[in-house]
């Protein structure tokens, strides 16, 4: 019996030690796509802007279009603006080819206006979509609902 305790101890450490090493190796995709993601986090446009394409577009949840990289400076300047502590908390990636697939929650708090009721801060399930090129994030979407932070701001008004 204690043999075999050993045995499934030995095994639970070595799939362990894998799955570590599986974590590790991250394709250059998805280090680009952890490095936006990184840059959103602590809303460095600089970083954003270098990781960008030149030809980047942005998707947003009501398949609204955006085009290039002063486009979205501007753009990522303005939402930084409203929800300085806008965070993009991932749970899980996935990749097929140049798509990386991103999963977790997006939050933030209104002009980092924060109350006993916490009533100007959003936490939501979202999923991002990139396209990595060269190193670059040619394309990113995000799937998500909206309509806690809409009425957030909609309330600050």
């Amino acid at each position: 019996m204690r043999g075999k305790i050993l045995l499934v101890i030995s095994l639970m450490m070595l799939c362990s030690c894998n799955q570590e090493r599986n974590d590790m190796k991250k394709s250059p995709g998805k280090e680009t796509v952890l490095k936006f993601v990184e840059a959103i986090n602590t809303a460095n446009i600089d970083k954003l802007e270098n990781l960008m394409s030149d030809d980047h577009t942005f998707v947003d949840s009501g398949d609204g279009k955006y085009q290039g990289k002063e486009t979205m400076k501007k753009a990522w300047s303005i939402y930084f603006d409203m929800f300085p502590d806008y965070k993009i908390e991932i749970v899980d990636m996935t990749e097929s080819g140049s798509i990386i697939g991103v999963f977790g929650y997006a939050s933030g708090t209104y002009k980092g206006l924060k109350n006993e009721m916490n009533s100007n801060y959003y936490r939501t399930p979202a999923s991002w979509k990139a396209i990595v090129k060269d190193g670059k994030v040619k394309h990113w979407q995000v799937y998500c609902e909206s309509k806690m932070a809409d009425e957030i701001v909609e309330r600050n008004k």
